[in-house]
């Protein structure tokens, strides 16, 4: 049993870690700023603070046998929403965290930092990160490999994650699934782009996993390498009705990689549990349910609700 400090953890993914580490035995901390939400109500220590307040964080990280730091501002357009802003959260303060704390660290990065690549990519793969985001997660990588800590390069995630964590709205199985239901019609642009895919709750595994092994380094954590338009096609079993249009693109998209997660299945035994028909059917039954008011609110996307917090001066 540790203590276990989850940094950003009343986010996305820290919904479902807070509750593996929690059923797993550890000592759970939350210290997040609830940028998307309003209030905290899983019972578990909580401290309110931002992560740019030192003298707030710094008696956490005393407390704490291993720091999992999910705080950051996440996808390509939040950071470029705010570049300044994204270097801070997720570079400088990660630089902050590791001369700070000498446990252990757990810290999430992206399958984006490989760039555009039409290879297999292993963690050995040239790196070529081509948005803030990318560039700033792969140098807060630096500090926490320099470290001796532990960096998940996730695909980009899907699903649902917990009872009370926000939806997240602007990952591509959500979306698509989201617009299938209410329109019956979605358009695709090119579709021979890549992209890694992994269920939220299957990075909460992976970490839980990991707490209390001797693992460090990089390790990529993906569950299947799709093709978008076949993404698109997946979503005809809930939605026989559904039409697709697809638009040839003039330009390849930079976003198109695959990766290969052997490393971390030779490593822990990382065996995805969820599938892309999970995650489709767990946010379908959500709308079908009408548990969401208003699908279209900025708060269930991270670059629409950094925009509205930082508009641009026209």
């Amino acid at each position: 049993m540790k203590n276990v400090l989850v940094v950003g953890g009343a986010g996305y993914t820290g919904g479902t870690l807070v509750d593996r580490l929690t059923e797993a035995g550890h000592n759970v901390r939350v210290y997040d700023n609830l940028l998307y939400e309003i209030e905290y109500r899983k019972p578990v220590d909580f401290v309110l603070g931002d992560i740019r307040d030192e003298e707030r964080l710094r008696p956490q990280l005393a407390w704490a046998d291993v720091v999992v730091w999910l705080a950051a501002i996440v996808g390509d357009g939040a950071c470029a929403a705010n570049p300044d802003l994204a270097v801070e959260i997720n570079q400088t303060r990660v630089g902050w965290l590791t001369d700070n704390y000498d446990g252990r660290i757990i810290f999430m990065s992206t399958c984006s930092v490989y760039g555009a690549n039409d290879d297999l990519l292993d963690e050995g793969a040239p790196v070529n990160p081509l948005s803030v985001y990318a560039v700033t997660k792969l140098a807060a990588e630096s500090h926490v490999l320099e470290s001796g800590g532990l960096v998940f390069r996730l695909g980009t995630l899907f699903g649902v994650s917990d009872t009370y964590a926000r939806l997240r709205m602007d990952l591509v199985v959500n979306l698509l699934t989201s617009r299938a239901f209410f329109e019956r019609r979605i358009s695709i642009f090119g579709g021979d782009q890549y992209r890694p895919l992994l269920h939220v709750k299957d990075v909460a595994i992976a970490i839980t996993a990991n707490v209390e092994s001797g693992h460090a380094g990089a390790f990529n954590l993906h569950a299947v390498n799709i093709r978008i338009r076949e993404l698109a096609e997946q979503l005809r079993r809930p939605f026989p009705d559904l039409q697709i249009d697809f638009t040839d693109m003039t330009f390849q998209d930079n976003r198109n990689y695959r990766v290969s997660s052997k490393k971390a299945e030779g490593a822990f035994g990382f065996a995805p549990r969820y599938s892309v028909d999970d995650g489709i059917d767990e946010v379908r039954e959500l709308l079908e349910q009408g548990r969401i008011k208003d699908v279209g609110s900025p708060r269930y996307s991270n670059s629409d609700f950094i925009r509205s917090l930082y508009p641009r001066e026209s």
